[in-house]
């Protein structure tokens, strides 16, 4: 930044003569300022922040981006992948890639079909290009940040320059986040022809108190079982006072948790690989005893990949040795289905191995992200959550989820629950209060509806609401039944659509449902109608999607391809959103 030019105490002018030429620089260097910030607007290099995203993160870290851009007197602009059109992507000349993946190595929703347009054979040339691609991913999957190695990859075939390598961001993703963005900015800056006025303050975003590096220590208020004692499953409703925190959240975003280990595992443990646990190990950059170490700060349930690879290593185990090394990645994962981490140490006994060199292997204990059941319009401090707690028996003994049973058996009055929200800015009640809502929730799927549906109460909407939701047996699982009955006698909720699948012999879920009812489906989609899907990424989502394409085939009376392109518009215009894990 110029500074503003100032007469020396010691020059030779009196009073009057000092104010009038203070006066004079003053005006000069705010004309100077004015003249060199509109020509650095008119002329300055446009770049095009592009983000693909399936939770939010992406989206943040393409506005940090940008935020350093125009501290290097750059014109950024911010667009989601669905905002974008391939001839528009095509005349782009400085861009920058951000972009998560979603499930086994796939597009995050809002990218999906730009990919596909420029993965085309109609995909333009992109000599002209200059790029660089930021990829957010996890390494517990298979295809770590495959989107955004295929975007990289795809840029590079058409012919674009890459300006600065891909930085590929495991779950920890802010320090390399930082580093890219500090380093590939001033590579997009350079050479550029304008006046270029660095103001190190545009570029400091003011952090929140409360974020994933500092979780707000919130109470647990009511654990409450909402599935009946003999139900197959245990779902619990939780809420969590956020109260005196300055945190707020929205219908649609997410509550992540910071669980700690269950202390019978971490015991096991222990015993598994000939430690008492008093043993000190290295925990960001201190020492700790090595109970506390697995207790609070490692993932111990999932297995990394190098933990595996070490115990085929130590153990010689053959069919373990023989599917790693053939890498066929299917049948590993058969293998590894129902197995945890000490489930690999008991089953290779005789594996010597030290409490460091076991600490080397593990993964940080990461957090757990949880759709929010509540409106803050409704509970302003505190947040519902509704979380199915994961147990099950395999391999002669029982397991258990790390977050969902920490909260439902460890958590008690006196417990820290260390979290934070993270927006969803897609996934969200219609700004127009009188537009129709279809929301598909089986299983604890129904929890961002639940808040949806009391913001709509409170914003007193007139906009119609219509629930699909099912689970396995009504009498059992059919969870907040006296609150969407009452919402449903109220005229809140203007339909609900249930699949209990099996309450009969042939088995019926919610897209049965959907097709069942698809005139009046149809109907609401052609009134302006939102389509919201929350649950199972794998099955369910797949099969609405599915069945969401049928109904506006039929009832739209579409070809495949129109009805291809009719909800490619609903999710070009955020009326068909999903939040599928």
């Amino acid at each position: 930044m110029m500074k503003t030019p100032h007469i020396p105490l010691d020059a030779p002018y009196s009073d009057s003569q000092r104010a009038w030429l203070s006066g004079f620089f003053a005006g000069m260097h705010t004309q100077m300022i004015q003249s060199a910030g509109s020509k650095s607007q008119a002329d300055a290099r446009i770049i095009h922040i592009l983000y693909g995203t399936q939770t939010g993160n992406s989206e943040a870290l393409a506005n940090d981006a940008a935020a350093s851009a125009k501290a290097h007197g750059l014109k950024p602009i911010v667009k989601s992948m669905d905002e974008v059109e391939l001839d528009a992507f095509g005349k782009m000349e400085y861009l920058l890639i951000i972009t998560s993946t979603y499930g086994e190595g796939e597009m995050p929703d809002n990218a999906q079909i730009l990919w596909e347009a420029i993965s085309s054979d109609a995909a333009p040339s992109l000599q002209h290009m200059k790029y660089s691609v930021l990829a957010l991913g996890d390494t517990s999957y298979d295809q770590f940040c495959q989107a955004g190695i295929e975007w990289d990859q795809r840029l590079a075939e058409l012919g674009a320059e890459r300006i600065y390598d891909r930085i590929d961001c495991d779950v920890d993703f802010e320090e390399p986040a930082e580093l890219w963005i500090s380093e590939v900015i001033p590579h997009m800056a350079e050479g550029a022809s304008t006046t270029i006025i660095v103001d190190s303050d545009a570029a400091m975003v003011e952090a929140p108190k409360y974020s994933r590096k500092n979780p707000f220590p919130a109470k647990l208020l009511v654990n409450r079982l909402l599935t009946a004692p003999e139900s197959s499953k245990e779902t619990r409703h939780y809420e969590i006072s956020i109260a005196g925190s300055d945190l707020s959240y929205e219908a649609g975003d997410a509550l992540c948790v910071f669980p700690t280990n269950c202390p019978e595992l971490v015991k096991d443990i222990l015993r598994a690989i000939n430690c008492t646990g008093e043993e000190e190990v290295p925990v960001d950059g201190e020492l700790m005893p090595l109970n506390e170490a697995l207790r609070v700060h490692f993932e111990i349930k999932l297995p990394s990949k190098e933990l595996i690879d070490e115990i085929a290593r130590r153990s010689g185990d053959q069919e373990l040795n023989t599917l790693l090394e053939e890498n066929d990645k299917e049948k590993l994962a058969n293998y590894l289905w129902g197995r945890d981490t000490l489930d690999l140490l008991l089953q290779s006994p005789d594996i010597d191995i030290s409490a460091a060199e076991f600490i080397a292997l593990l993964k940080p204990l990461q957090h757990r992200a949880y759709s929010i059941s509540s409106s803050s319009k409704k509970h302003p401090d505190a947040v519902h959550l509704t979380v199915a707690s994961v147990r099950y028996q395999s391999h002669d003994r029982e397991h258990k989820g790390v977050c969902s049973t920490f909260l439902a058996d460890l958590v008690d009055e006196t417990t820290d629950v260390r979290c934070f929200f993270t927006p969803n800015k897609v996934f969200r009640v219609p700004e127009d209060n009188s537009l129709p809502m279809i929301m598909v929730g089986p299983g604890t799927g129904v929890a961002p509806f639940r808040a949806f549906l009391q913001e709509r109460e409170v914003r007193q909407a007139t906009g119609k609401n219509w629930l699909f939701f099912g689970d396995r047996n009504a009498a059992t699982d059919f969870i907040y039944r006296e609150e969407l009955e009452a919402m449903q006698a109220s005229g809140l909720l203007t339909r609900l659509d249930l699949a209990f699948s099996r309450d009969q012999q042939e088995k019926i879920y919610v897209q049965d449902r959907m097709r069942e009812h698809g005139v009046e489906l149809f109907a609401w989609l052609e009134q302006g109608g939102y389509f919201f899907v929350c649950g199972d990424a794998y099955r369910m989502a797949k099969d609405v999607d599915k069945a969401l394409h049928d109904v506006i085939a039929e009832q739209g009376k579409m070809t495949e391809q129109q009805a291809i392109d009719y909800v490619n518009q609903l999710k070009k215009d955020k009326r068909y959103v999903r939040d599928v894990y």
